[in-house]
């Protein structure tokens, strides 16, 4: 049994080691990138990564419950670099949650959204439970019609690491479901989900984009066929 994960304690052990390797100057640029959508402390990735580690082995003996506390209270938190760590703890403790723990994850993904987090995610956390818990798979049949574009992404993100293991026909009836969409995100997310595909069955993309050309944007047929 896990012991108890010290969420309060946590987050201010975090935002200690988070601000001591902190540039200020960095702060600006990196809220810059993310059209000023969140703020920043000025943390590089490598160091934000080093400092969490400790974050890391501690959820590894936690409870699950405990976990998700933490990841929740990370994404209360002003600057972003808190919600990067919760997402890389809870895609590393992916495999530990179940059917039940959804709409928690369901929360992250609409709240700060923003592409950074969503697609880790997508393709780390929702991706490892629909594999797990295929019954999972009808509410991605649900989040691709959602008004809330980040649900869409997801749901057509959500098999990028499977390969072989891809469902084509989820794959290529999402793709055509949001082909004709005008928002660039799920654009893009199509086009990424084809040309990952592509790695394990590229005559399968070649021929589904060609069978399709009219009904998927050019930014899509653009992105799916980037590598063949």
């Amino acid at each position: 049994m896990g012991h108890t994960f010290q969420v309060v304690l946590s987050i201010d052990s975090l935002r200690r080691e988070l601000t001591a390797v902190a540039d200020g100057d960095r702060a600006e640029p990196m809220a810059a990138y993310m059209k000023h959508r969140f703020a920043f402390l000025g943390v590089k990735t490598p160091e934000r990564r080093k400092v969490s580690k400790p974050w890391m082995a501690e959820a590894d003996a936690a409870r699950i419950a405990e976990v998700l506390r933490f990841v929740e209270t990370c994404w209360r938190q002003r600057e972003r670099e808190f919600h990067y760590v919760g997402t890389d703890v809870l895609a590393r403790e992916a495999t530990r949650l179940d059917a039940a723990h959804l709409a928690r994850v369901e929360a992250l993904i609409t709240t700060n959204s923003w592409w950074d987090t969503v697609d880790a995610l997508a393709a780390h956390v929702i991706g490892t439970m629909v594999h797990r818990h295929r019954e999972l798979a009808e509410v991605m049949d649900r989040w691709i019609d959602a008004d809330d574009i980040w649900l869409a992404r997801t749901s057509i993100l959500h098999q990028l690491r499977w390969k072989s293991d891809t469902d084509t026909s989820r794959l290529f009836t999402y793709a055509l479901r949001r082909g004709s969409d005008e928002e660039f995100f799920i654009r893009k997310a199509i086009g990424w989900a084809l040309r990952e595909y592509a790695k394990t069955d590229p005559d399968a993309i070649r021929t589904f984009v060609d069978a399709h050309a009219e009904e998927l944007s050019a930014l899509t047929r653009r992105e799916a066929l980037k590598n063949l």
